[in-house]
């Protein structure tokens, strides 16, 4: 698995992202540091607080409905706990959304509006700019805050190219850019936990080492979703996860000549199912 994510895959649209994102911070009030709430740490980019600098910010950890509900509410309380002011999202139903994201953009912007209310300026529609990893949910949280199909919408990463202004209700004037992630990963394990979620392409890893370090992490901590899904038996208890991907692909009908389990489209199941959220409230960590 190690060497699989020493890549030079760092596209050059990244780094243009990057200039982007520091060229338009002088035109926008706050910036939205959207992440997936299923692994908020490691799907926040490192460069991000020396890009975004001193701006206002508000952590929006998105995808939270189909996140672990009791790991969400202890990230909240961790970031809260580092001076952040973070909020969860679900950018699906977007329940509580608008509701929720208002209240903390007061918070962080409670200052200057004071300031304006005492210089008798009215308030006008807060500039902010989202930023964001691929794939951790940019468009659909944008769409779902304009009430219409304002961002390209797409279940790999990559769909959006371009910064786009967006209008929102007379409220708010949003900067969309497109995801960024950063030249090298330090650690093995962000890396691999992004790729779970379809973060990095699966084109350039090897989907079944991926399914196999999934596997394991699922049979540690949510083995009686694996079960109820791939409706596993007794025999499963003491699989380990290579065979765990053999029995999953059995119960498929992932079966090649001679009895084989093609384990590659075994693979691509398993991943597919957890991308879906089919195997249930899934969260990849927890603060420590």
């Amino acid at each position: 698995m190690e060497n699989q994510y020493q890549l030079q895959w760092f596209p050059g649209h990244m780094s243009k992202t990057r200039r982007m994102i520091k060229d338009n911070l002088r035109l926008v009030e706050v910036v939205i540091e959207l992440v997936d709430a299923r692994l908020p740490l490691s799907s926040r980019n490192p460069e991000t607080d020396k890009i975004v600098a001193a701006k206002p910010r508000v952590l929006v950890l998105n995808k939270a409905d189909i996140a672990d509900k009791s790991a969400t509410d202890k990230w909240l309380a961790y970031f809260k706990s580092k001076g952040l002011t973070a909020i969860a999202a679900d950018s699906r139903s977007g329940k509580n959304l608008k509701k929720n994201l208002d209240s903390a953009i007061d918070i962080v912007l409670k200052d200057k509006f004071l300031r304006d209310e005492q210089k008798g300026i009215k308030r006008h529609a807060v500039k902010m700019m989202v930023i964001g990893i691929p794939n951790a949910g940019k468009s659909s949280f944008i769409n779902r805050l304009s009430g219409r199909a304002a961002a390209k919408t797409g279940d790999r990463p990559g769909i959006t190219q371009t910064k786009q202004w967006i209008r929102i209700a007379g409220k708010y004037e949003l900067l969309d850019t497109p995801g960024i992630l950063w030249p090298k990963f330090e650690s093995e394990d962000v890396a691999r936990k992004i790729a779970f979620t379809g973060g990095i392409k699966d084109e350039i890893l090897d989907v079944e080492d991926l399914a196999y370090e999934l596997l394991g992490y699922l049979k540690e901590n949510y083995y009686e979703n694996l079960k109820s899904v791939y409706k596993l038996g007794d025999d499963a208890d003491n699989a380990n996860k290579y065979e765990l991907l053999e029995l999953i692909g059995r119960k498929r009908g992932c079966v090649i000549s001679g009895g084989e389990i093609d384990t590659f489209r075994a693979a691509n199941i398993v991943l597919n199912d957890f991308r879906a959220a089919n195997l249930g409230n899934i969260s990849l960590e927890r603060p420590e």
